[in-house]
C-alpha cells in the first residue's frame, strides 16, 4: 500500500488529535510514520493487530487492580519480554511504537503505551502516569485503590512510596501528589514528541527529526507557545532564512503584549535572519 505524503500524514495526525476520544496507539503510529519511510498503512494495521492479539492472550477478568497488574506483567514482562535497558535511551526507535512492538524494547513511556493499549483492549481500568523523569502505568482508581507498575522494569509493582523514590532518583526532587494523576492521550503524545526533540537536539546532524517533532507538537490542540520560537530558530539554522524570519516576527507579535523586551529581541533575530539572504 502506498505511503501517505507529508500533507496527508500531518492532516491525519491533526484530525486524530482532535477526536473526542483520541486514539493513543494511532497517534503514536503516525509519529512513527514521520520517522520511518518504510512504515505505511499496512504497517499501521499490523501494529494495531499485534496490540489486539496481545490483548486476546490476557485472562478474562483477572480480578481487581492487582489481578490486572499481575496478568499484564506475566504476559508482557515475562512471556513476551517487553522491558527497557539504558541503551534504549540512545535510540530513536525506542520512541516509535511500531519499533517497540517489534523489538520489545523502548523508553518507559512507549513501553507504557504498549501496556495501556493492550490492557485497555482487554477491558482493564488502566491509565498512564507521567512521573517526572519516568513514565509508569496505573490500574484501578487513581484517586482510590490502585496499583502502579513499571513497564520499563518488566512490570515491577510500585507503591506510591516506590514511585517517590523513583522520581527522587531521576530528578532529585520530591514527588508531588499531582504527579500521580492520569495522563491524557494528548499529554502522552506531547511527552513522546518532547523526548524525540531532546534526542535530536543532542545530535546536530538530526535537525530534520527535531523539526518534524516540533511540527507535530504544534498540531496538537494544546502545546507550549514557545515551540513556535523553537521552530523558527531551527528553520534559520537549517538555512531557511525567509521562513524562519517570518515565524520569528509572528512569535514576537504573540509575546509583545506580555514580554515587550523579549519581543524586541526576537525581532532583532528576525532582522538578522533576513540579512543572511543578502
Amino acid at each position: 500500500m502506498p505511503r501517505m505524503n507529508d500533507t496527508s500524514r500531518r492532516r491525519r495526525f491533526a484530525e486524530a488529535a482532535r477526536e473526542e476520544r483520541p486514539d493513543l496507539a494511532l497517534l503514536c503510529l503516525l509519529v512513527g510514520m514521520e520517522a520511518d519511510a518504510g512504515l505505511d498503512e499496512d504497517g499501521l494495521d499490523r501494529a494495531q493487530i499485534e496490540l489486539d492479539r496481545l490483548a486476546g492472550l490476557l485472562p478474562f477478568a483477572p480480578g481487581g487492580p492487582e489481578g490486572w497488574a499481575t496478568a499484564l506483567a506475566r504476559l508482557l514482562g515475562e512471556r513476551h519480554d517487553f522491558r527497557g535497558t539504558p541503551a534504549d535511551y540512545r535510540r530513536l526507535e525506542s520512541s516509535l511504537l511500531h519499533e517497540v512492538l517489534r523489538r520489545r524494547r523502548g523508553l518507559p513511556i512507549l513501553l507504557s503505551v504498549v501496556w495501556i493499549e493492550v490492557a485497555r483492549r482487554a477491558g482493564a481500568p488502566v491509565y498512564g502516569v507521567g512521573l517526572p523523569g519516568h513514565f509508569v502505568v496505573g490500574f484501578g482508581d487513581p484517586y482510590g485503590h490502585h496499583v502502579l507498575v513499571d513497564p520499563f522494569d518488566g512490570g515491577r509493582s510500585l507503591s506510591d512510596e516506590d514511585a517517590a523514590i523513583l522520581v527522587a532518583g531521576a530528578t532529585g526532587t520530591p514527588l508531588a501528589p499531582s504527579a500521580l494523576t492520569p495522563s491524557t492521550p494528548l499529554e502522552i503524545v506531547l511527552r513522546i514528541l518532547n523526548n524525540i526533540r531532546a534526542w535530536a537536539a543532542a545530535r546536530p546532524e538530526r535537525t530534520d527529526v527535531q523539526l518534524w517533532a516540533i511540527e507535530l507538537s504544534l498540531l496538537l490542540p494544546s502545546h507550549p507557545a514557545r515551540l513556535r520560537y523553537e521552530r523558527a530558530q531551527l528553520l534559520v539554522e537549517r538555512g531557511d532564512f525567509l521562513a524562519g524570519a517570518k515565524e520569528l516576527e509572528d512569535y514576537a507579535e504573540v509575546v509583545a503584549a506580555v514580554e515587550p523586551e523579549a519581543a524586541a529581541a526576537v525581532r532583532r533575530q528576525a532582522r538578522a535572519a533576513r540579512a543572511m539572504l543578502n
